[in-house]
């Protein structure tokens, strides 16, 4: 993953755990305080949460403590790799479009980042500029590099 999602990451997990897992115990305790057990569903709703807020942040733990993190701006070179941003033009309509190659855990579309396991990066990794590109799926598209940059 990228030093960006790494942090993000840790933010996410911080959170979890001085924030939303106070206010959850203290949720928990509130709905103890109102009796019956069996038929509180404040009570089973803030239990429900809480196994959520707990099994989140032992995925977390498990992928930061497994994370390899690359700095983008430390790569150079013309060929697209893991970090890197990519300007690619449609084939068909010459529409350019960028995108930068990131973690699963980092991937959002509406900036731009895309999963190193979606079809376009797959597509696109090892390729350098001028290189055309096919990208799989229900309605095929092709694309070319137009620019690789490290940021």
């Amino acid at each position: 993953m990228t030093s960006l999602g790494y942090e993000k990451l840790k933010g996410e997990l911080k959170q979890l755990k001085t924030v939303d897992r106070v206010e959850t115990s203290r949720a928990i305790e509130v709905a103890r305080a109102h009796g019956d057990l069996r038929e509180n569903a404040e009570y089973h709703a803030a239990k429900e949460r809480q196994s959520f807020i707990e099994g989140r942040i032992q995925e977390l733990e498990s992928r930061l403590a497994q994370a390899e993190v690359i700095d983008p701006t430390k790569l150079s070179g013309e060929r697209v790799v893991f970090g890197a941003t990519v300007t690619v033009a449609d084939a068909e309509t010459g529409e350019e479009k960028i995108f930068q190659i990131v973690g699963l855990d980092e991937a959002d579309l509406k900036v731009g980042k895309i999963s190193i396991t979606s079809p376009m990066a797959r597509a696109l990794i090892g390729k350098t500029p001028g290189d055309q590109v096919k990208v799989p799926g229900p309605k095929p598209k092709e694309f070319e590099i137009v620019e690789v940059r490290f940021l």
